[in-house]
């Protein structure tokens, strides 16, 4: 497949995440809430978790925002969904270096995520990227 064919595939992966987004909406008892926005781009979100025995049981997500913010939240439910905690934390980091460029690892059980990686190359949309990441990062550490 050449460059400019998987550039197409995964601006075709970002939109369909961003037109039918995977786990959109709220956990009412969630046994985590958090909310991060990005004041440069815009962006909200509102990260809920349920976390049993450091288990990611159910996670939604709900906000505002641009088509790659709105996507990576997508695909980030889906990656981290029935994890342990700690292995979520472990996809953010290397999503985190995926992002800034540096050597990353992405396994099949992350789903789409790689579909971001061009964005990269546009550093004032990886905030937009990391936005639901930071988000997941945060209510662990404040947990």
């Amino acid at each position: 497949m050449n460059f400019n064919n998987l550039n197409q595939l995964y601006r075709s992966v970002i939109m369909d995440h961003y037109k039918n987004p995977r786990n959109k909406g709220v956990i009412e008892d969630g046994s985590m809430t958090v909310e991060m926005n990005n004041p440069t781009c815009g962006d909200e979100i509102q990260l809920t978790l349920n976390v049993e025995a450091g288990i990611i049981k159910d996670v939604k997500f709900q906000g505002e925002g641009c088509s790659i913010s709105m996507s990576s939240a997508s695909m980030m439910t889906e990656a981290i969904m029935n994890q342990p905690a700690d292995r979520a934390l472990e996809m953010a980091a290397e999503f985190s270096n995926m992002m800034l460029g540096e050597e990353y690892h992405i396994t099949e059980e992350m789903g789409d995520i790689e579909a971001l990686q061009g964005v990269s190359q546009f550093p004032a949309r990886i905030k937009c990227a990391t936005l639901t990441w930071k988000a997941l990062e945060k209510g662990f550490k404040n947990s």
